[in-house]
């Protein structure tokens, strides 16, 4: 089945909806480990780790392009995505793992709720948010339109993280479908 890409006024049209997003005691949607390029697997519980990010998940394998060994880059250890946003570009919470992030929370990530340095608590886990962008890469073109990656790239898009945001594991722990989120 083709999915039809939504247009800019279409996408605008639903951004509301993702504004009124929790700007604390969210919960976390989804969990999608990566174990390797182009591959997603579904997870009610997964284990966060301070060294490898989300346990079974490529981060640390596939390395960065940005630094200059191509060692993973530990600001981009885990990447999280507002739920209402991702629903919104891919049209459904099936195609919400193409997107490529790992956690999906039903959570304000906007810079103004959440600027870097912030510690949101995931179940037994503590992420913190980074400086590192989200903007988006060929493959979200792909899946989802040019439309949608200018949408999450405009300044609004920007400024509430629509993209996404990267994070870095500071307290392991497990986390489950359904844990709150939380800013501590």
């Amino acid at each position: 089945m083709t999915i039809k890409h939504l247009t800019m006024d279409e996408l605008t049209a639903g951004l509301d909806h993702v504004r009124q997003s929790p700007q604390d005691g969210g919960t976390l949607e989804m969990i999608v480990r990566r174990p390797s390029t182009d591959e997603r697997e579904l997870l009610h519980e997964g284990e966060l780790d301070t060294a490898v990010g989300l346990i079974g998940d490529n981060w640390q394998a596939r390395g960065s392009r940005s630094i200059p060994d191509g060692s993973a880059n530990p600001d981009a250890q885990l990447t999280l995505m507002n739920s209402r946003a991702a629903d919104l570009v891919s049209q459904g919470r099936d195609r919400w793992p193409l997107a490529g992030d790992q956690l999906y929370v039903d959570f304000d990530l906007s810079e103004a709720n959440i600027p870097p340095g912030t510690r949101l608590e995931i179940g037994e886990a503590v992420v913190e948010v980074t400086a590192l962008p989200h903007t988006g890469c060929q493959k979200f073109v792909a899946r989802f339109g040019k439309d949608a990656m200018k949408f999450v790239n405009t300044g609004e898009g920007k400024q509430l993280h629509l993209r996404g945001i990267n994070t870095k594991v500071v307290q392991p722990g497990t986390i489950r479908i359904g844990d709150s989120v939380t800013k501590l």
